[in-house]
């Protein structure tokens, strides 16, 4: 397990590296660190921008050698978002890397959680968080699976649609407060009064009666989220979400 003092320490020799990287113009803390929040079991984010577009690649291969040669990676996925490249590094001692390229022209704060340490950024608009439109879309899609899998007893799938349904629900609550809807960043500062009856939609064994039982109830407070958001839509929506949990008990 990493101690804070590693992670600050690996931090400070990545970001040294990258300042004397002639391929790099500017790089940049993101994450949790950018916001003085960390904790004890924060990873590194950090941004760099890379001043010739086609020589992406090649910085890209060259720092992740860095990684597996100098600080003991055992494994790396790739994240993109448009034409930055999250090359996301797993290593030994369990701290995750993330390290981000991103052409010159393109290199610059996509949310307030950046802090430009050397070089220059541009001015980006920041990214926006899911509509409730969205979210009321992709949690009624996953409600016609939740049905569809519990009646044909392929409960594992089931499981798989009550709870990302479930997750919808609760990020179509996040943006309803102000709260970071994405990857379950807020929803622990919902208020009780959202997160308790959502408990009730937590699937606790697996068979069709528990099933049944958490479908129902994400979907009262799925119900209760659309009304929040648009009441006519919610309307329309409410008996078609009674339709489909009666008809999983079929």
């Amino acid at each position: 397990m990493f101690s804070p003092e590693e992670r600050e320490g690996l931090r400070d020799d990545l970001l040294a590296a990258a300042s004397r990287d002639p391929r790099i113009s500017g790089g940049a803390i993101t994450g949790s660190a950018a916001l003085d929040n960390l904790d004890r079991w924060s990873d590194i984010d950090l941004a760099f921008g890379v001043t010739d577009a086609a020589q992406i690649t090649g910085v890209v291969g060259d720092w992740t050698e860095r990684m597996y040669r100098e600080h003991g990676a055992q494994h790396h996925m790739d994240v993109t978002a448009g034409s930055w490249i999250y090359r996301v590094f797993l290593l030994r001692n369990t701290l995750q890397v993330d390290l981000a390229f991103a052409p010159a022209a393109e290199f610059g704060a996509r949310a307030p959680s950046f802090r430009l340490i050397f070089g220059a950024a541009v001015e980006l608009p920041y990214g926006a968080p899911p509509t409730a439109e969205s979210l009321i879309g992709w949690a009624w899609l996953y409600a016609l699976h939740a049905r569809s899998s519990i009646a044909r007893g392929r409960l594992w799938q089931a499981e798989y649609m009550v709870s990302a349904m479930r997750d919808q629900v609760l990020a179509l609550a996040c943006l309803r407060h102000g709260l970071p809807a994405r990857e379950g960043r807020g929803m622990d500062q919902l208020p009780a009064a959202v997160t308790r009856p959502l408990e009730e939609a937590l699937v606790r064994r697996l068979d069709r009666e528990e099933l049944q039982r958490a479908f129902a109830a994400v979907a009262r407070s799925f119900a209760a989220e659309i009304v929040r958001a648009d009441v006519a839509l919610g309307e329309r929506l409410g008996a078609v979400l009674n339709e489909l949990v009666e008809s999983a008990h079929e």
